[in-house]
């Protein structure tokens, strides 16, 4: 059984408080992309995995897939499986590549073994992974609460956009991204986006991140500042970063020197 576990990027996010768990609150809008990784698996009579691309793990222990599956373990009883990953949504980009693979491995799972297990469940299970591995179990457009995993469904679609995806060679610590910045209150309900022109949402939208993420790299503004001048409708950091991207109405080709680049059109 193969899939294509896919990226998303993080319209608006707003961090709002810091939890008595260590973790912080926030609001976003996670939307989905066709940037995609490679995940196939089939029963075999031991776990392995097999892994190829960009942003591999060193041990496959470190690998969210590698939890995924024990995760599912924990709860269900069913053979082992071997996995083969090809990973090509780049690593500590703010584009949820490992979530995406860990959530897809779940899915995987539970159709190949017929197990018939909830959506409602495999978020549970999801929950226990990654902050922001649930959104890939239903894979549509939400606004997200809480750290990252309370959802409530948006009607918002960018069909027909065209999305440049550009990661610049810097490593972005989520951990270190937390430490640098003040919680505040959101300034925009997330909710009523849809009812903004894409070209407005400079004006109302923001990334909590991006203004000290930008001053430690300032590439990051080069080129969002690339992005507008050739004709983005927005352009945001996504997540943590350090991926930049840009929504365009016609397709276009900037150079964006030294450069993770990939494009695509929404649906």
């Amino acid at each position: 059984m193969i899939c294509f576990p896919n990226a998303k990027i993080n319209i608006g996010l707003f961090v709002t408080g810091k939890r008595d768990d260590g973790f912080h609150n926030i609001e976003t809008l996670f939307y989905p992309v066709p940037l995609c990784d490679a995940l196939e698996i089939f029963p075999s009579e031991k776990l392995s995995i097999s892994q190829s691309g960009s942003s591999i793990p060193p041990e496959p222990d470190d690998n969210l897939v590698i939890k995924a599956y024990r995760e599912m373990q924990k709860k269900y009883n069913f053979p082992p499986v071997s996995i083969f990953l090809k990973k090509a949504i780049p690593s500590r980009a703010g584009l949820g590549g490992g979530s995406a693979d860990a959530a897809f491995m779940l899915k995987s799972i539970n159709r190949l073994y017929n197990m018939e297990v909830s959506e409602e469940k495999l978020e549970e299970i999801a929950s226990s992974i990654g902050a922001d591995c649930p959104f890939f179990i239903k894979n549509r457009p939400v606004v997200a609460v809480g750290t990252g995993n309370v959802f409530t469904h948006s009607d918002l679609s960018l069909k027909g956009y065209t999305v440049h995806i550009v990661k610049p060679p810097v490593e972005v610590s989520t951990m270190e991204a937390y430490s640098m910045i003040k919680p505040m209150k959101s300034s925009f309900n997330l909710e009523k986006l849809s009812s903004v022109p894409v070209s407005e949402w400079k004006n109302v939208l923001k990334n909590d991140f991006e203004p000290v993420i930008s001053d430690r790299y300032p590439i990051i503004k080069e080129i969002k500042d690339i992005m507008y001048e050739k004709g983005a409708e927005f352009a945001s950091m996504s997540g943590s970063g350090s991926a930049v991207y840009g929504l365009f109405k016609k397709s276009i080709s900037p150079h964006y020197h030294k450069c993770f680049v990939w494009k695509g059109t929404l649906g």
